[in-house]
C-alpha cells in the first residue's frame, strides 16, 4: 500500500534539493481540498526549487473531482507561479482531464504514466482515442513512465509497444519525457529492465530525440517554465 503523500514530505524533498546539485528541481504535493490551499501553494511556490504539484487523482474518490469549481482559482494560482501541474490519473479522467485542459489553456500539464492503461486486459480502444485528443492540445506532454506496473506481471516489451508507439505519433518526441517510476517499479521487474525496455522502445528514433525524451524535455518543461537555468552553477 503506498502511503498518501504529504507536504512534509515536499519540504524534505525542497531540501535535499537545496544541498544537492544533482536535484534539479521538484514536483510536490498539496492539499487542494484545504480551505487555505490558495495559501500553500503561494508559500511553496516561494522556493524555486519547487517546479509543478501533483494531486493523487487516481486515488481520490470522485472520479469529477478535476471538474470542481474550487479547483480553478488554484489552478489559476499555478499558472501565476508557473507551476506545472502533474496529472496522476487513470483512464476513465482522461475525458475530464481534457476539459481541465481546455479550461487552463496557459497551465502546462504532464501526463503521468501515459494515463496508466489498461495493458493487462488489453482494453485501451477509450484509452488511444482520448491520447489522441489530449495530445491536440499545446498544453499536455506525456510521461513515459509507469507502464510496466499496468502490464502483466511477465510483461515483454512487446506488451508495451503498442501504447508507446501510439504516443510517439499523437505526441512527437518534443513533447514526451522519460521516468522511472522509481521505487513503483520495482513490483515490476525494477529499474534497470524498464531503463532497457524504453531504450528499446525509442530505439527507432535519432539521438537527438532520444536525448530529448530521457532528459531535454523534462529540464525545458519543468526548469525553464520558472525561468531556471538547467544547470545551477
Amino acid at each position: 500500500v503506498q502511503a498518501a503523500p504529504t507536504e512534509a514530505e515536499t519540504r524534505f524533498m525542497l531540501d535535499i534539493a537545496e544541498g544537492a546539485d544533482v536535484v534539479r528541481g521538484v514536483v510536490g504535493w498539496t492539499d487542494f481540498d484545504a480551505a487555505d490551499a490558495t495559501a500553500r501553494i503561494e508559500t511553496m511556490a516561494a522556493s524555486p526549487l519547487l517546479v509543478g504539484l501533483r494531486p493523487m487523482v487516481q486515488d481520490i474518490a470522485d472520479d469529477d473531482w478535476l471538474l470542481r469549481p474550487a479547483l480553478a482559482p488554484l489552478l489559476s494560482t499555478m499558472v501565476r507561479h508557473k507551476l506545472v501541474f502533474d496529472a496522476l490519473v487513470l483512464p476513465r479522467h482522461l475525458p475530464r482531464l481534457l476539459r481541465v485542459v481546455d479550461r487552463h489553456p496557459d497551465l502546462q500539464f504532464v501526463l503521468d504514466h501515459f494515463g496508466k492503461p489498461h495493458l493487462k486486459t488489453g482494453d485501451i480502444a477509450a484509452w488511444l482515442d482520448d491520447i489522441s485528443l489530449l495530445a491536440e492540445r499545446h498544453n499536455v506532454v506525456c510521461k513515459i513512465s509507469g507502464l510496466v506496473t499496468e502490464a502483466a506481471p511477465n510483461w515483454q516489451i512487446d506488451d508495451l509497444r503498442k501504447a508507446v508507439d501510439h504516443v510517439i505519433a499523437c505526441f512527437t518526441p518534443q513533447r514526451m519525457l522519460w521516468g522511472s517510476d522509481w521505487p513503483v517499479v520495482d513490483l515490476a521487474g525494477g529499474y534497470v529492465k524498464w531503463f532497457a525496455a524504453a531504450e528499446a522502445l525509442l530505439a527507432e528514433l535519432s539521438t537527438d530525440d532520444r536525448a530529448a525524451i530521457f532528459g531535454g524535455n523534462a529540464a525545458r518543461i519543468y526548469l525553464s517554465s520558472r525561468g531556471r537555468q538547467t544547470s545551477r552553477r
